[in-house]
């Protein structure tokens, strides 16, 4: 619940375009949600027929999200986190697996997109540590000088930034690497970053051809996004940052739970993901 005095939280009202792809929605649609509609679920079939495995690139993001909160939250002294892009609600969000290893830690989730918004409304109901803002994650100045933001999160303390997924559907004219510089210049030492991209391993030959089919059907679907980048590129998203161990690394090779007794999908070599600490 909002307390008296506390700004407004995802006050934007509610508009939800249909014959328009979105980020969120199509997501769900790879974890196999039922909050999409036709044209998300084009998308998620146009990808199929470049990679029949492609919802695996959603599960693998997903899992590695989880991992790392269950890492920041039982591991570090972070108990405030800013889940840019949070997408749709689904098993095991940010704020539950936080919460369930230490139940202060504060959650602000950072979505436009109006179906979250509806759902992260629902959230503000039912968890007082929890709470949502509208805007834009690929403006770094407008999330962190939102009033939402700093009405629930202390920029004295450290602070986990979540990137998880989001950056590979950037479309605008700036580096992705300079929206994560301004962001990491505004976090306190001791913070962390959690980034996760769609990857293309050049030196490949046949992911780097799986990896571009998908980034191709990504970009030419109605959602016109989802780039597939080099190893490099996604370094770069990291300035300034240690690597925790095992640094960037595929997805499913992050920390996984336990041993691998299942082969692993090929599209789990197209999508990796890191944990940086600023010093």
């Amino acid at each position: 619940m909002t307390a008296a005095g506390s700004p407004p939280e995802s006050a934007t009202p509610i508009h939800i375009d249909t014959s328009k792809a979105s980020i969120a929605r199509v997501y769900d649609a790879f974890l196999g949600g039922k909050d999409n509609y036709e044209v998300d679920r084009q998308v998620f079939e146009g990808v199929k027929q470049a990679a029949p495995e492609a919802a695996d690139l959603a599960w693998d993001n997903r899992e590695f999200l989880i991992r790392t909160i269950r890492f920041l939250a039982s591991q570090t002294n972070v108990r405030q986190f800013l889940d840019c892009g949070s997408g749709l609600p689904t098993a095991e969000n940010t704020h539950q697996v936080a919460q369930r290893l230490n139940p202060e830690a504060r959650v602000v989730y950072v979505d436009n997109d109006p179906v979250v918004l509806a759902h992260g409304r629902a959230l503000l109901e039912e968890n007082e540590q929890t709470h949502f803002s509208p805007a834009d994650i690929f403006e770094p100045r407008n999330v962190l000088e939102d009033p939402v933001v700093n009405a629930h999160l202390d920029f004295s303390e450290p602070i986990a930034l979540l990137q998880v997924g989001t950056l590979h559907h950037y479309v605008g004219d700036r580096d992705p690497g300079e929206i994560m510089r301004e962001y990491v210049e505004a976090l306190p030492s001791g913070s962390f970053v959690v980034l996760s991209h769609f990857y293309d391993p050049e030196d490949d030959g046949y992911y780097s051809e799986l990896a571009r089919r998908m980034d191709d059907r990504f970009t030419h679907s109605p959602m016109g996004s989802g780039k597939f980048r080099t190893e490099k590129q996604i370094r770069g998203m990291f300035p300034g940052l240690e690597f925790v161990d095992p640094g960037l690394v595929l997805c499913c090779d992050w920390w996984p739970d336990g041993p691998r007794f299942k082969k692993q999908p090929e599209v789990s070599n197209c999508i990796v993901g890191a944990v940086g600490r600023k010093p």
